[in-house]
This record gives C-alpha cells, sequence and structure tokens, in this order.
C-alpha cells in the first residue's frame, strides 16, 4: 500500500485544507470566509455575473451562492442590480467599498501565499502556478 504523501490527490486535498485555514484565519477580522473572498475575487475580474454563472465558475452550490452574496451585499461589499440583458435576472458586481476592501487586503492576502509557500523558491512558485492553472483550466 502506498504511503499519504506518494499520493498527489491527498497532498493537493492536504495543501488546499491549510490554504484554507490560513485565509479564513486572515478574513477571520473581517467577518468574511474564504468563499466571500472568493466571490469578491472572481466579481473583481469581470462587470458583474449572474449568480448561476457564479456558482458555475466558481463550483459553489446554487444556494451557497444566495447566501454569499446575501453577506456580501449586508457589507456593501457587493450589490445586485437588473441585468440588461434580461430583466427577469440580476447581476452581482462588485461596489467600490468591495473594491477599496479587496485593495486594503492584498498584502495580507500575499502574506498568506507566501506562509504557504514558503519553501518554494520564486521559478518553483512560478511553475506550481502554471501547473495548477493547467489543471485548473481543465473541463
Amino acid at each position: 500500500m502506498r504511503g499519504l504523501h506518494a499520493d498527489t490527490g491527498y497532498l493537493l486535498y492536504r495543501l488546499g485544507l491549510r490554504s484554507g485555514q490560513l485565509f479564513n484565519t486572515f478574513l477571520q477580522e473581517s467577518g468574511l470566509r474564504l468563499r466571500h473572498y472568493a466571490v469578491l475575487r472572481f466579481l473583481a475580474g469581470s462587470e458583474g455575473s449572474l449568480q448561476r454563472e457564479l456558482s458555475a465558475r466558481l463550483g459553489y452550490d446554487p444556494s451557497a451562492i444566495v447566501g454569499l452574496v446575501d453577506d456580501l451585499e449586508k457589507l456593501g461589499f457587493a450589490e445586485r442590480r437588473p441585468s440588461p440583458d434580461d430583466r427577469r435576472s440580476r447581476i452581482v458586481v462588485l461596489t467600490e467599498t468591495g473594491r477599496a476592501f479587496l485593495r486594503d487586503t492584498d498584502e495580507a492576502g500575499q502574506r498568506v501565499t507566501n506562509d504557504l509557500l514558503g519553501p518554494l523558491d520564486p521559478a518553483e512558485r512560478t511553475a506550481l502556478h502554471a501547473l495548477l492553472l493547467r489543471v485548473a483550466d481543465r473541463p
């Protein structure tokens, strides 16, 4: 039987857990969790998104997205607006307050990433990132 550390899937799982713990600790003061942060980061790279698109792109259950967006709206970080393409639909957009929050947390987020990837040199970090993108972008 193979040891756990010989199993790449297990190592990725452990890395994900550690990453989530570090990010949740860093976000704890704001009252947000990593899932909220992921929504904010996704919205920062878009002009807005339908909730079902957020669900599909982030891999979260649609009912979870509703609660996450509700939380972000209460904080003033995101808002729902009528969709220009379908007045029955609403898009979620990042507010200026949400953008400011992300700017304010950039340095702390980078410290979390640096802590997580501390054993790797810059070239290894770049290679790891490129490899993870290749795997993550598969349909």
